[in-house]
């Protein structure tokens, strides 16, 4: 049973997450995986995370929508529906240590690239686009983390910051919600008691996005980019020593 001290802390936890979250558009099951499953067994876990994420995809969309750029949302969120559907079939049935520091290093590589390259971005074509959705619904799946690499695409492209966020949250709704779904499908549950707690934790994932959202406009423009690399830079160093 969940008890009252525990439903506080996942609340909290919440909180401290989804302004994170919101901030750096990725960042939320990163930081909540790993303490969950201190108390939770990983598909209980993993389907937890998964839909206070959702949650915070929805207040993402909402609150930077003028910023979603559908075309692009298409392009990463197609794929990443087709992949975490395939990755999340597969998260409970293979060792993730090995992958998780890999992608550790693969983030690390990428922020010391930029730091010599601050001109660098990728082309917006199609293929690009896609590409980046298709790896970024697989690593959702599998770990319940996808953010960082979606970042790292989102963040190639140099995009506005609320172009950025919105689009991020968009992407990731739709990746969420079939890993979710194949959580479900595949025998995840959470305790009634858990989902008595969603009392809460959706009301403190709301109040993490709307403090978030007022940091980042406070945020020069010039300097999101680096922002978010910072970000990312904090947990590849978390994955390559923590996965």
């Amino acid at each position: 049973m969940l008890a009252y001290e525990e439903t506080i802390f996942i609340a909290l936890l919440t909180l401290l997450a989804s302004v994170i979250g919101t901030l750096a558009g990725f960042g939320i099951s990163t930081i909540m995986v790993p303490i969950l499953l201190m108390v939770f067994p990983l598909s209980q876990t993993l389907l937890l995370v998964g839909i206070i994420h959702w949650f915070n995809d929805i207040w993402k969309i909402l609150l930077f929508r003028k910023g979603i750029r559908w075309k692009l949302f298409l392009a990463f969120g197609l794929p990443g529906i087709v992949t975490s559907f395939i990755g999340s079939s597969l998260s409970l049935r293979i060792s993730q240590e090995v992958l998780s520091r890999a992608l550790g290093l693969f983030l690390l590589a990428y922020v010391l690239f930029i730091t010599f390259n601050q001109t660098f971005k990728l082309s917006r074509r199609l293929s690009v686009a896609m590409s980046g959705g298709a790896i970024t619904g697989f690593f959702a799946g599998i770990f319940g983390i996808g953010g960082e690499i979606n970042a790292v695409a989102l963040n190639a492209f140099n995009l506005e910051k609320a172009v950025y966020i919105a689009t991020a949250g968009a992407i990731s709704f739709m990746i969420d919600s079939t890993r979710i779904a194949t959580y479900i499908k595949g025998g995840a549950w959470l305790d009634p008691v858990i989902l008595s707690g969603f009392l809460i934790f959706i009301p403190a994932s709301l109040i993490g996005a709307m403090i978030g959202k007022r940091w980042v406009e406070k945020i020069p423009q010039g300097k999101f980019r680096n922002f978010v690399a910072v970000f990312i830079l904090l947990l590849g160093l978390k994955l390559v020593l923590f996965p």
